[in-house]
């Protein structure tokens, strides 16, 4: 088993900014540092997801707020918050970042201890806040975290079909979801690569691995595009069908699922250095370019109508940090190819697509949740933050290794 070596706590990867975009990327850094000091000082008690009619963040760990799914605790973005800061603190040493992370991270433990509404990304939780506390401070309460929600990450995958299970049955829905998998799983298995290294098991590796190669199977299409749900049969693992999920439809290429497969595929790489991955990292990265518009900004889904034009920022942003990790892993000439498309992503965010204002505590505008859910449609993420943040970072010669 060819597992990578132990993560280093600081700045690994180029170490060099790209010098012809030094000057908006060191304007771009500036702003993100101005705008976040005081972002994460009005918000250092909560949980963000998005933000309200007043610009202000939501705080999915108030219990005194009903919300769509369980308590708001178990949201499977309720990491990035966390993330996000220990990404400030690494670039900046400010100390109040470590600690706004670990406000996030100790108010996760609850869903361990509620146990029923965790789900496969667990790993997005836990990675980037106990995870990242233990690799970047040494705390061992977040590494005992960290291998206990692997457990529970590594307890979801079905033999059968060599899949991990995506979501639980809802009670107010009549669907048997105990054989679907989703693509986002395959940024989740960066959590299992870490504990197979940190623990010297090769199960987690072996488990993570599986479900890459079932994804390489039935997700990712010849032509580079994907799709977001596979159904399999739990007692035989069989194929069952496809679902259309957060895309247009059943065929159609959700945008946020490109960018799970592209960016997971290169970590996966990146991890087991299975060529295999980065071929499909590779394939899906060109049918993304070749489908990015003009302008740089990113529809929902790439074969979405031409009307309306909905499109996600918070996909363009993980699509951008997604090929500059895959750029670590090739050949000069397709370096400039992947470097070139993320440049040109993120300048289009950067120019169209940000507030830095303090009318809105976030950053990235023009998110959507899905192609048909209305209400979702060109709002805030806070993970399309982080995701902008972190490839910022890249340009900017700091590749923090938080995956």
């Amino acid at each position: 088993m060819n597992l990578q070596p132990k993560y280093m706590l600081n700045i690994i990867g180029s170490g060099k900014k790209m010098q012809n975009n030094q000057s908006w990327v060191d304007e771009a850094v500036k702003k993100i540092h101005k705008k976040m000091d005081w972002v994460s000082d009005k918000n250092k008690d909560k949980i963000p997801y998005t933000t309200t009619a007043s610009g202000t963040f939501d705080d999915k760990s108030d219990h005194s707020k009903t919300w769509e799914f369980t308590d708001g605790l178990d949201w499977w973005t309720n990491g990035f918050w966390g993330g996000l800061m220990w990404l400030l603190y690494q670039k900046t040493n400010e100390e109040k970042y470590a600690q706004y992370a670990q406000i996030n991270e100790d108010k996760l433990r609850e869903c361990i201890d509620n146990y029923y509404g965790i789900h496969h990304d667990i790993g997005f939780m836990y990675l980037l806040t106990a995870v990242a506390n233990y690799r970047i401070m040494g705390n061992k309460e977040g590494r005992r975290t960290g291998l206990h929600t692997a457990n529970l990450l590594a307890g979801r995958f079905n033999p059968a079909g060599n899949f991990i299970r995506a979501w639980n049955d809802l009670e107010n829905e009549d669907k048997d979801r105990r054989g679907w998998a989703i693509i986002d799983c395959m940024m989740n298995l960066t959590h299992l690569y870490w504990a197979a290294d940190e623990s010297n098991d090769p199960r987690y590796c072996h488990i993570a691995m599986l479900h890459a190669d079932t994804t390489l199977q039935h997700f990712i299409r010849p032509d580079g595009s994907v799709n977001h749900i596979v159904e399999f049969d739990v007692e035989t693992g069989e194929f069952v069908r496809t679902h259309p999920g957060q895309g247009y439809q059943v065929g159609s290429s959700w945008s946020r699922g490109q960018s799970w497969a592209l960016y997971g595929m290169a970590l996966s790489y990146l991890h087991t250095r299975k060529e295999a991955y980065l071929e499909a990292a590779k394939r899906v990265a060109h049918y993304c370019i070749a489908c990015i518009r003009e302008d740089g900004i990113v529809p929902v889904d790439f074969r979405q109508p031409e009307q309306p034009q909905i499109e996600d920022s918070c996909a363009a942003a993980i699509l951008a940090s997604g090929l500059l990790e895959l750029s670590n892993h090739v050949t000069e000439h397709e370096k400039s190819l992947y470097t070139t498309a993320a440049i040109k992503i993120l300048k289009a965010l950067y120019d169209k697509r940000t507030d830095w204002s303090d009318n809105c505590d976030a950053i990235v505008q023009n998110c959507s949740v899905s192609y048909h859910q209305t209400s979702g449609r060109h709002v805030t993420m806070v993970y399309a933050d982080y995701f902008f943040v972190e490839a910022i970072y890249k340009l900017d010669g700091h590749d923090y290794k938080m995956w």
